[in-house]
């Protein structure tokens, strides 16, 4: 697949008119601000900034990159076209098959066509908007990779976090409790020594989306990109660092993120639809190294209220992920899973199932609701039979309604795994905890032969009334 440049992916989603390019709008306020609208519907354009007042042309702000099945296609090498239940089975068997290529360091790129270092790196010369109203800063890191390597087995890690601008030659970087990230940076602090990172603020959309994903510990999402590509990455050493980048990026910046050396970070509006993370000191990247191409373009995937260009490209792979471990697990019969969009494709999962013995489908949501894939963030959990489409949320609402029974139907689970971006988690400070509701919204099993019988058509009635009445039917 010849598609591994941020740049070649953006021709591509020109060319199937999925690009609107604005010219003139302002960072402090103007393109968060419309990022903001265009957001509010999935399937609206990527927003391509240009001409920023106070930075040089063709210095761009590219966003609302993911909020389409046609541009998530596109960034996979697929047709732009195929559906959203067909991106979750692609997503089982690339899971299923973990094709990776380790990368080759190459000698060139058009990443080192600008190397900035010391008092010459300056962060502040990349046009980073303010994207939200409330925001407390500028964040140059949203659709970002934040690249660590394990001090031990030398493992790379390219992690999704949020990274905010404070000055020239200072970020700061804010990582939950339990990610692969934190933890990096934990091995060095125990130590006594400083973490080592490098911060990519634009890259193929493939890189970042497997950084933002739950690829298990120890897998480098480098050679996981390499395995969707068919290719290995190409990725240059940082000066300072040696940490690996993709050798195509726009732009990369290198530091070190000392013991103990917090700044105040944030609030940003995050994925969850509110400033629930608040402002609190967080690790601070001294930054030695700005590399960047020609005509930089700074990627932003911006959380906001779900839906949101942080979140959706996140429902699909999280699918196949829940699916395959459903499977993993033992779990017989599983004939869909969808993560509900406005859950930030984390707080909602519904999984369909054909039951086949008592204790099926509480089974499937207990698993569901704690695998890997399905524990960071859940809330509700939802099981429903064969017959009702996961994806189709009036059919979902319609089985909680009319197949609960209240007695022994809902399980809340206390304790589980969250954080301080969830509302509604026990504390931010101190219990990132949650508590999360699995509903079996399943006919009762004991019932299963006498419920009553469903008021709609047999599939075999809609084929034949398709077929001769097609031109009088509505579009479904």
């Amino acid at each position: 697949m010849r598609n591994t440049d941020l740049r070649d992916w953006l021709a591509a989603v020109e060319a199937n008119g999925e690009l609107k390019v604005i010219k003139g709008a302002e960072p402090k306020e103007e393109i968060g601000g419309i990022v903001d609208l265009y957001q509010r519907k999935m399937g609206n354009p990527a927003v391509l900034f240009d001409e920023v007042p106070g930075f040089p042309k063709g210095h761009r702000v590219l966003a609302n990159i993911l909020t389409s099945v046609p541009r998530i296609n596109l960034a996979l090498g697929l047709p732009a076209h195929g559906t959203e239940m067909e991106l979750v089975q692609w997503w089982r068997r690339y899971m299923r098959e973990a094709p990776s290529f380790p990368p080759i360091e190459a000698n060139d790129g058009p990443l080192l066509e600008n190397v900035l270092e010391g008092d010459a790196a300056d962060i502040t010369t990349i046009p980073t908007p303010v994207w939200h109203e409330l925001d407390g800063g500028p964040f140059i890191g949203t659709a970002c990779l934040v690249i660590m390597k394990d001090p031990d087995s030398g493992w790379i890690n390219s992690g999704t976090y949020r990274v905010q601008s404070h000055g020239p030659n200072l970020a700061t970087v804010m990582m939950s409790p339990g990610k692969h990230g934190r933890l990096l940076m934990n091995k060095y602090h125990e130590r006594g020594e400083p973490c080592p990172v490098a911060v990519v603020v634009g890259v193929h959309p493939v890189v970042f989306m497997l950084s933002g994903l739950e690829i298990p510990y120890g897998k480098s999402e480098l050679e996981a990109a390499g395995g969707i590509f068919g290719e290995p990455m190409q990725v240059l050493r940082m000066p300072k660092t040696g940490l690996p980048v993709p050798a195509r990026s726009e732009i990369a910046f290198e530091g070190f993120i000392h013991p103990g050396d917090l700044v105040q970070e944030g609030p940003l509006g995050e994925w969850t639809g509110y400033y629930a993370g608040g402002s609190r000191p967080e690790p601070a990247i001294r930054i030695t190294t700005l590399m960047h191409r020609n005509d930089p373009i700074l990627l932003g995937a911006i959380p906001a209220v779900p839906p949101n260009d942080n979140t959706f490209y996140l429902g699909t792979y999280r699918c196949g992920a829940v699916w395959n471990q459903l499977e993993a697990a033992g779990v017989p019969e599983v004939r869909g899973v969808w993560a509900h969009e406005a859950g930030g494709s984390r707080f909602w999962l519904t999984v369909s199932i054909k039951q086949l013995y008592g204790g099926h489908a509480k089974q499937a949501g207990m698993i569901a609701s704690h695998c890997h894939a399905g524990a960071y963030c859940n809330r509700w959990t939802i099981v429903v039979d064969e017959d009702v489409d996961p994806a189709n949320i009036d059919d979902v609402i319609w089985a909680m309604s009319s197949r609960v029974d209240t007695r022994e139907d809902i399980d809340i689970i206390e304790g589980g795994w969250s954080s301080a971006l969830d509302p509604m988690c026990y504390d931010g400070d101190t219990d990132r905890r949650n508590g999360r509701i699995i509903v079996n919204a399943c006919r009762p099993f004991r019932r299963k032969d006498t419920f009553p019988l469903v008021a709609r058509s047999s599939k075999a009635l809609d084929d034949r009334i398709i077929a001769k009445w097609k031109n009088d039917l509505p579009k479904v």
